[in-house]
């Protein structure tokens, strides 16, 4: 069975090359108005996985001139996301998604297939997943030289936030909190479970993401849809695609938007009360449809899915049609380019990188898988002017996508230290990257090597 799994998905990764889609201008969908084809609609859509190698051991990623790359810390188990402590200390979340899905269908087995060779490959992760990492810089070197289990045996948990003498963490079926004391490297106080979010049977998107409102009393929590477009059925669907709300003393809990396909990393723009998601959108409309997207997110907005995409465009494959939906359904405010899987978001406020970066966004694009030609395996800068996006999404660490066309890492959660460098997940290169100005130590040194 499972060799006849892997003809068929090799097959499958075959018959979806020769799209066309390397004919099309990716650059004409980023930003507020992106240029969107006519759907097309597959017996076999495009997947295009590409081979995991792994880093080298002298290999980085790669930061515009002026800036340094390091390994913050590396031998992780699928860090996805990385969050800071007001000392100092940042916390590496490592989690593997849960193996929830009772319905079978035609492509379970290719889906399958595909995730298994789009995260294998390279080192293999050592120790346990499912758990919090708390990583400390103590000399300020930019390398962690010290790592404890903050909390382990987790639920498949990504987001987390501290507040008040209390760590938040989102794992895939409710927001935990843990009393907790910045400094210390253990929490062995049992979790409170605050409130529940959706979750099993089926748990398709089980990323949840987590923030803190700017006024502290209030927590806002991401959460996917249970499938592309439905095929589960609609009860599957019940309390997802949607961010939460959730009052953080007593655990109340109520859908603060919808319609969104697979949401992640909230953020507040900083000084504003106006909230920001990165979102994927939905496959097999092509390799240019839809285009994953940065949006502000309305109180009581309903975006879409799955009866829509990029505000008003029909799906025509989804049945029964909604539009009165649709007829309300709220654009995105910037588009990011078709299937680059936009996990990770955090904006700018530090001192430590050049004053262009001040103010904008910084986006973890984890890469695509069902397109012919790759797109994503980056993390992208977008300026803003007015709390709101100005101008082209510009490439900030690449390299996670070689020239041979093989994949070194997949970026994930972006976050910013208190020295002002950035962080990065890399859940496929099992490190967490630290991009920051560089010394004239390591500028000379590139100098030379160069030379």
């Amino acid at each position: 069975m499972r060799r006849a799994g892997v003809a068929v998905a090799t097959a499958l990764v075959l018959a979806g090359c020769g799209d066309g889609g390397a004919k099309f201008d990716r650059r004409t969908q980023i930003g507020a108005n992106p240029v969107l084809p006519a759907p097309q609609q597959y017996l076999v859509p495009p997947i295009h996985v590409a081979e995991v190698v792994g880093w080298g051991a002298n290999e980085t990623p790669t930061a515009p001139a002026g800036l340094q790359v390091q390994a913050f810390a590396r031998d992780l188990n699928h860090p996805r996301n990385v969050a800071l402590l007001p000392n100092g200390d940042v916390l590496a979340v490592e989690s593997q998604g849960p193996n929830l899905d009772p319905i079978t269908r035609p492509k379970n087995p290719i889906v399958g297939w595909v995730q298994k060779r789009a995260t294998g490959g390279g080192a293999k992760p050592k120790g346990a997943t499912n758990q919090i990492t708390l990583l400390r810089d103590a000399d300020g070197d930019g390398v962690a030289e010290s790592r404890s289990v903050l909390i382990g045996h987790l639920n498949s948990p990504f987001g987390v936030v501290y507040a008040d003498g209390f760590l938040y963490v989102a794992a895939t079926d409710a927001v935990l909190r843990y009393p907790f004391t910045p400094g210390q490297t253990r929490i062995t106080a049992p979790a409170v479970r605050l409130t529940d979010l959706p979750g099993g049977p089926i748990d398709h998107h089980w990323t949840k993401s987590l923030t803190l409102s700017p006024d502290g009393t209030l927590l806002y929590a991401t959460v996917g849809s249970n499938s592309n477009i439905t095929e589960n059925g609609m009860e599957a669907e019940k309390g997802r695609a949607a961010v939460y709300e959730i009052d953080r003393a007593s655990g109340r809990a109520r859908v603060f938007a919808s319609g969104l396909r697979n949401p992640n990393s909230p953020n507040f723009y900083p000084g504003t009360n106006t909230l920001w998601v990165v979102a994927n959108e939905r496959d097999e409309l092509g390799p240019n449809l839809v285009p994953d997207y940065l949006t502000s997110v309305r109180e009581n907005g309903f975006y879409g899915w799955p009866y829509s995409y990029y505000g008003r465009h029909v799906d025509p494959r989804v049945m029964p049609q909604r539009p009165d939906l649709v007829a309300r359904a709220i654009a995105p405010d910037y588009a990011l380019s078709s299937h680059v899987a936009a996990l990770g978001l955090t904006f700018y406020t530090g001192a430590g990188l050049p004053p262009r970066y001040r103010g904008g966004a910084f986006i973890g694009e984890h890469g695509s898988w069902d397109r012919d030609e790759l797109n994503g395996y980056k993390v992208v800068f977008v300026p803003f002017a007015n709390a709101r996006p100005s101008g082209t999404a510009q490439d900030f660490l690449t390299g996670f996508l070689g020239s041979d066309g093989k994949v070194r890492g997949r970026p994930v959660g972006v976050a910013v230290d208190r020295s002002g460098a950035l962080l990065v997940a890399d859940d496929t290169g099992n490190v967490v990257w630290r991009v920051s100005a560089a010394t004239r130590t390591a500028a000379r040194r590139r100098a030379q090597t160069a030379g």
